[in-house]
């Protein structure tokens, strides 16, 4: 039974970690997350099967990207001006739709690339509002002196979805068809819609703290520009989702259909082993000390280099699966650690 919203602390900084709040986040978000991973292994396969077209599976996340690069500015100064847990809420309405459309399409055989373009486009604007939001949620749960181990724990349960998700939507896509993890999807987003609605208020600032967050987009601009080490770190997780992310969820479908010529259900365990890196790197990050994060930055690009190369020559599951492991575990703890000096 839930603990009612009021016995919440006004102020986060004072409360334990994990607080109450924090942990019902959580419980939802994983539920959540855990259906979109399994929704974005069935995307990935059914577009393998529309398209054998490297360019158009590049075109759909440039579709769905765009407005998500646009519109990021206005979804941070709505996260600061209004209420994130509504934010959320709407973001899960549009997403539940979004995904029982596609389902529908998928059961009756009238999917193509067309719909794909549009409904990842108005994803794309739905995540523009959504990433923004969700950042900045974890902070108000925990109080300035926990962010850091909040992130962490935030990205370890992302991450660790991935060793269910994909797998279980393997399973699904091989024995019923890939329209059952999207309407299962829609279904996990309740839970997380739960989870905001019994999330106490953000306690009302001082009336400078209620003015800063008018502004609060602007100065976090400023401050990356201006500060050496955070302009670095956004180099090094833009620089990741350019040249990184696109090999380990966008061609992956193809990859492993045309290359590695497997089954729905090894494509599940081959993004397993990817989440079971990206878990590792996240958990890993937490006993990094201060003083080792630049180390651990350098060596995790230099391992994300090495597998790559070594994914270029991979030709069979077994080493496909070793080399993601690798490249996950690079990737995620390069993120998080970037994601914990910016913060």
């Amino acid at each position: 039974m839930h603990e009612p919203p009021s016995v919440e602390p006004a102020n986060p900084d004072s409360t334990p970690f994990p607080n109450g709040a924090f942990v019902r986040y959580l419980i939802g978000e994983g539920i959540s997350i855990t259906g979109s991973w399994m929704q974005a292994m069935a995307a990935g396969w059914v577009m393998a099967d529309l398209t054998s077209s490297a360019i158009m599976l590049a075109f759909a996340n440039l579709v769905s990207g765009i407005p998500m690069i646009a519109l990021s500015t206005v979804g941070g100064l709505f996260a600061d001006k209004f209420d994130k847990r509504m934010i959320l809420q709407v973001c899960q309405v549009v997403q539940i739709i979004l995904s029982l459309y596609v389902g529908y399409l998928i059961s009756t055989e009238r999917l193509e690339m067309w719909h794909i373009f549009v409904t990842t486009f108005l994803g794309g604007l739905s995540a523009a509002f959504e990433m923004p939001a969700a950042s900045a949620l974890v902070p108000e749960l925990v109080g300035r002196a926990h962010v850091a181990r909040a992130i962490a724990v935030d990205r370890a349960v992302f991450h660790g979805t991935r060793l269910i998700g994909p797998a279980l939507a393997g399973y699904l896509v091989g024995r019923y068809g890939p329209a059952s993890t999207f309407y299962i999807n829609a279904a996990t987003f309740l839970a997380l819609m739960i989870a905001l609605l019994t999330l106490p208020p953000r306690p009302q600032g001082t009336a400078e703290q209620e003015e800063k967050r008018q502004h609060g987009m602007g100065e976090g601009f400023r401050h990356v520009f201006n500060d050496r080490p955070s302009f670095a770190m956004i180099l090094l997780m833009a620089t990741n989702t350019v040249f990184v992310f696109p090999m380990m969820v966008i061609l992956l479908p193809l990859y492993a259909k045309n290359v590695l010529v497997i089954s729905p259900q090894e494509m599940g365990f081959l993004m397993l082993s990817s989440g079971l890196g990206s878990l590792t790197g996240s958990l890993g990050v937490l006993r990094v000390k201060r003083s080792w994060r630049p180390k651990v930055i350098a060596t995790a690009v230099a391992v994300i280099c090495c597998a790559l190369f070594s994914l270029s020559l991979a030709n069979s599951f077994y080493w496909a699966a070793g080399t993601l492991v690798c490249l996950a575990l690079g990737v995620s703890s390069l993120i998080a650690l970037s994601n914990t000096v910016v913060q």
